[in-house]
């Protein structure tokens, strides 16, 4: 489960963003069956409004917008057993070359680099400990245009059960170079991508469903993580954990109505 940390820093706070640098977080969405309560329940929960896409192929995929600005997504589910999640996606400028990259690292290719319309390149990837993400290769999508903001994405996180043999793999992919970061009693690593802190790595510091051995968390920034965790179990959410201090902000990790995990994280 997720601890509701959040370390190290992210872009500046409120940053409007055209794209970004490869080996950077540049967007998350969330894939789920629950499409329609997806569309009712974050909207409310962030203040967000959704543009569906018109076109067949998509499935509804859906853009959620704050402010106009794109922020984040969420579509059908991959495969009918797939259970609810958020993904991260981080950027590249070759997806063919982080697959290959993944596989030679000991990771597993799930879905391979495929283009996205017009919008871009993307692949599912997943690291040695079971990691699932996804890489993203801009074209008319750059990514998401805000960040930092209260309803957008601040911070990504992998919790993991292997943190020296994640350092190894994903040096190898994206080229991050691991620095240990006070945090407390437990250890954190932060992800160095040439001059900023892009994301960070937990721990495995409490049982996780086994069949989700490690995992990427997705934090989104709110005013007060308290009153937005109070509404998110208001609209048929769950709190996983309730909002507590870390050296970053004050955080919270919740579950959708339909199961998703993700945080959310009042920023310093």
């Amino acid at each position: 489960m997720p601890t509701g940390r959040a370390s190290g820093p992210p872009p500046a706070r409120g940053v409007t963003v055209n794209g970004v640098e490869p080996g950077t977080p540049c967007w998350t969405d969330l894939a789920t069956p629950g499409l329609d309560e997806a569309r009712r329940f974050y909207p409310e929960l962030f203040g967000w409004t959704g543009e569906i896409s018109p076109e067949p192929e998509a499935g509804g995929y859906t853009v959620f917008r704050k402010d106009g600005k794109a922020v984040a997504g969420a579509g059908p589910p991959g495969t009918p057993d797939q259970v609810p999640v958020w993904s991260t996606y981080v950027a590249t400028d070759d997806a063919d070359l982080v697959a290959t990259r993944v596989e030679a690292a000991g990771g597993q290719v799930v879905v391979s680099p495929f283009d996205v319309a017009q919008q871009g390149r993307m692949a599912v990837l997943a690291d040695p400990a079971g990691a699932v993400f996804s890489v993203w290769q801009p074209m008319a999508m750059r990514g998401a245009e805000l960040y930092n903001a209260p309803g957008a994405m601040c911070w990504n996180e992998l919790v993991t059960p292997d943190p020296e043999g994640a350092k190894e793999f994903y040096a190898l992919v994206f080229g991050w170079h691991p620095e240990e970061r006070p945090a407390g009693p437990v250890a954190y690593t932060g992800w160095r991508c040439g001059a900023r802190i892009v994301a960070g790595m937990l721990p495995r510091a409490e049982p996780m469903p086994t069949d989700l051995p490690a995992y990427w968390a997705v934090y989104f920034a709110v005013e007060d993580a308290d009153a937005t965790a109070a509404r998110a179990a208001e609209l048929g959410g769950t709190i996983l954990v309730p909002p507590r201090d870390n050296p970053a902000g004050r955080s919270a990790a919740l579950r959708d109505p339909d199961g998703a995990l993700f945080s959310v994280s009042t920023l310093r």
